[in-house]
């Protein structure tokens, strides 16, 4: 289809926009209703580690493994998944994986033991794989450019507010209705919107060049690929390795949190994961924000952005250490100060979630944003998310869970030094982008990054 043809079937590209506005934005909200109930059926669990640990007598490790087989599975089947959405239909793709999910997330309420807890958990996860990256080039190709750093913090911002949702939901539910029932309760809202999606309109498949074509045919020829481009483009393997650092501070934090409220100051189960959900529900705030004032940073110098971030890397780690830690330094620090510390470090700790996948979309090229959005996915979801919870549980069983919570927030240094090396190739291989765009003559429903512009500018 010709770019004249395109605009005629898509009134709403004068003001660049695939189809129209209101495509656009029924898109968006149900792309974020499903990241919402993604992670409500991620997170639901962690609030019933009290309760799964007194009846099966379960250890830090296991229970931290409940959460991290979710974030393993998903790594393992974010990029087979996302190469075919790139080549295929994102939307049924996206349906199939909200059926999958809800409906392991459902099973999990019928487990009668570890073993098959677990299952279940993976199950949840290989559903769930791909989701974020999909979703990503699904909201990144039918918006404006200009947009796409806001939106794209909106929409990884909702994995936040879904969190919330899951501790909350999980500790009301198991308190009235038992473990079970919260599992099997928050599985049906998936289900709905799955078939609900079936409205929403794809985007075409953009034409690869030869080159890309081979890389993208198996799941062997794109890890190969990636490995290429990983080296190739040095910005995408550093805010990788930024990403998935920053994410096991969250991870971490997220799915212990409920645990530390109830062990260290005897919260009950249900009214801890209240105030874990108020900490978490901070992190979502801190998403939308630090996307925002990301995006504004590099409107005259792109890599700014990386700078902002990295320094409020370094600013989470110190907050979230004195929250934890500072007690146990002698400082006078009560539990309503402590609370207010936990609250300003989780709404400093989410300042990667929505521009480092936006700064990767970037700069790759854009008939494979999916597959390049579920490279960052892999690292986040296998080194990030997977590891936070084990990281912490391995600490916890080995000296105390207030020990490994002061500890895991020294992952923010790694992630704000990778940062700061990426800074150092971001603009060039924006450049690089830009110019593989235009050799392929690439059609208007995929607008260039807005910072693109600003960096050819600079390199000029």
């Amino acid at each position: 289809m010709n770019t004249a043809a395109l605009r005629e079937a898509a009134p709403g590209r004068d003001d660049g926009y695939l189809f129209s506005r209101g495509q656009a934005w029924f898109a968006f909200a149900m792309t974020i209703g499903l990241m919402m109930v993604d992670y409500i059926d991620r997170q639901v669990i962690v609030s019933l580690f009290p309760y799964l640990k007194a009846e099966w007598n379960l250890s830090d490790k296991q229970l931290g493994g409940l959460v991290s087989a979710v974030s393993v599975t998903v790594a393992l089947g974010a990029i087979p998944v996302a190469l075919l959405a790139d080549r295929g239909s994102r939307v049924r793709s996206v349906v199939v994986m909200a059926l999958v999910w809800s409906l392991a997330s459902i099973s999990c309420m019928f487990s009668r033991g570890y073993g098959q807890l677990l299952a279940a958990r993976s199950l949840v996860g290989l559903g769930e794989a791909g989701y974020g990256s999909v979703g990503a080039a699904l909201i990144a190709s039918h918006f404006p450019a200009r947009l796409r750093g806001a939106l794209l913090a909106g929409f990884f911002a909702s994995a936040s507010v879904g969190s919330v949702l899951g501790v909350l939901l999980g500790g009301v539910i198991a308190a009235r209705f038992g473990w079970q029932a919260a599992f099997g309760i928050v599985g049906v809202p998936g289900l709905v919107l799955a078939l609900l999606y079936l409205k929403v309109r794809d985007y075409p498949t953009v034409k690869l060049t030869p080159r890309l074509d081979r890389a993208t045919r198996s799941t062997r020829s794109a890890a190969g690929a990636i490995v290429q481009a990983l080296i190739r483009t040095r910005t995408l393997l550093w805010l990788c390795i930024a990403g998935a650092a920053q994410l096991v501070v969250v991870s971490a934090i997220w799915s212990w949190l409920p645990s530390f409220l109830n062990r260290v100051h005897g919260v009950v189960p249900e009214k801890a994961a209240m105030s874990a959900a108020l900490v978490v529900f901070c992190g979502a705030l801190g998403s939308v924000v630090w996307g925002a004032v990301a995006d504004r940073a590099g409107l005259r110098r792109p890599r700014a952005r990386l700078y902002v971030v990295a320094l409020l890397c370094v600013a989470s780690m110190l907050v979230l250490m004195l929250g934890f830690g500072g007690a146990r330094l002698g400082l006078a620090i009560d539990a309503q100060a402590q609370f207010a510390l936990l609250a300003a470090g989780g709404f400093l700790m989410t300042c990667t979630v929505g521009p480092l996948p936006a700064a990767v979309i970037d700069v790759v090229h854009p008939g494979i944003r999916a597959t390049g959005a579920s490279v960052i996915s892999l690292f986040q979801n296998l080194f990030g998310l997977a590891a936070g919870p084990l990281v912490a549980g391995f600490l916890s069983d080995a000296w105390t869970l207030e020990f490994a919570l002061t500890a895991v927030p020294a992952f923010s240094l790694l992630a704000a030094g990778a940062l700061l090396v990426a800074a150092r190739t971001y603009e060039a291989d924006l450049q690089r982008a830009c110019q593989a765009a235009q050799a392929t003559e690439l059609p208007a429903e995929a607008p260039m990054p807005a910072a693109v512009q600003p960096a050819r500018k600079a390199m000029a």
